[in-house]
């Protein structure tokens, strides 16, 4: 695995594993949290208290907090100085170890938005496709028509009457879609990148006419995602010591001949949209938040809620990254109930430090004292 998730929500079969296990504990217990400065974090969780307040109902009720609660503390929270926060959070909400069946440890990645080259026509090096989704792709969440299927995702054609499974990857990039179905967003100049923004999810096209274009997930073609750094593990092209975004896309350009059956391993295809304003947007329906977004298993924990997030810096000697960040995203390999994804931001830093993430940590969620 490249280390990295996406905004998009790589759909498939794959199931949640392990038990959440929640555990009451004090805000002395969470490391760094005296440390913390808030910075950015207030504009995240506004964000995701704007969505609370239209609720009329709240997937996570009881276990959670209730949605009255929610609003209440919300409606408090906006009207806030960040000099307030520290004491807001310990007098109105209690801390959570999450640990998986007392396991506290888990697996932390980062992704970010990508950046990009392109144009709305083909001309010149810009030779390959980002895709809007096509018409008649179906996207079934299993678990609203039943309880055991949570979690769980199809997506397909309807023919005669039946759902039956999309193209692959390696099909739509054939020209395997039914002419009217294959529609082009825009072409960028690189292959690689054209298989990376779909791997993150969102991205920035800086467009031959000089303006920017961002463009998000808006939909997948329902095969399960499969990380090719696996495969070139299994090749033994790289090792699972050096595998990052970085050492997958110098081998992917290195390697132009098989480079496209490497990357048709994955078979999972993820259509775009262009998007304005802010962005890009994650799973809760709200703009990301560099540092302070994580994506989390959307099966196990519902969106909006505060996390005290304690991970190993993914370069150099720094100390670990202790934040409050919001819960607003998910993602086809953010599975288990100790499991992240970092959203790092734009640009040369985000990119540098997202892509070698895989650090060892541990979360706390916050809930409302009722």
């Amino acid at each position: 695995m490249l280390g990295s998730c996406t905004t998009a929500d790589q759909s498939g079969k794959k199931t949640s594993e392990g038990k959440l296990v929640l555990r009451p504990v004090s805000f002395s217990n969470l490391p760094g949290w005296q440390q913390e400065d808030f910075d950015r974090f207030g504009s995240a969780l506004t964000k995701s208290c704007n969505v609370f307040q239209k609720k009329s109902s709240y997937k996570g009720e009881g276990q959670w907090g209730t949605l009255a609660r929610w609003k209440e503390l919300c409606a408090q929270f906006v009207t806030l100085n960040p000099s307030s926060y520290r004491r807001f959070f310990e007098q109105n909400f209690q801390p959570h170890a999450i640990t998986d069946n007392g396991k506290a440890e888990g697996l932390f990645t980062g992704y970010y938005e990508a950046s990009l080259k392109g144009s709305l026509t083909r001309h010149g090096p810009y030779q390959y496709p980002l895709r809007a989704r096509p018409d008649d792709l179906v996207m079934v969440d299993l678990g609203e028509f039943r309880e055991e299927l949570k979690g769980q995702r199809i997506a397909g054609r309807v023919r005669d009457g039946r759902l039956k499974p999309y193209e692959t990857r390696a099909q739509i990039e054939a020209g395997g879609l039914p002419p009217a179905q294959d529609k082009v967003l825009l072409w960028v100049n690189d292959p690689v990148d054209a298989f990376f923004v779909q791997i993150q999810g969102s991205g920035l096209v800086q467009m031959d006419d000089g303006s920017l274009m961002r463009i998000g997930y808006d939909g997948q073609n329902g095969h399960v995602y499969y990380a090719i750094g696996r495969e070139l593990i299994a090749r033994g092209e790289l090792t699972k010591d050096n595998v990052s975004m970085q050492s997958i896309s110098e081998w992917l350009k290195a390697n132009p001949q098989q480079a496209e059956e490497v990357m048709n391993t994955n078979k999972s295809y993820v259509f775009f949209k262009t998007l304005e304003g802010e962005g890009p947007v994650g799973g809760q329906g709200v703009a990301l938040t560099p540092t302070r977004s994580l994506a989390v298993d959307h099966s196990l924990l519902p969106y909006g809620l505060p996390i005290w997030l304690d991970a190993e810096y993914p370069l150099g000697e720094y100390r670990n990254i202790q934040r409050l960040v919001v819960a607003q995203d998910t993602g086809g390999a953010i599975r288990g109930p100790v499991r992240g994804d970092f959203f790092w931001g734009y640009g040369d830093f985000a990119q540098e430090h997202a892509g070698v993430m895989k650090s060892k940590g541990r979360y706390w969620v916050l809930l409302p004292r009722e």
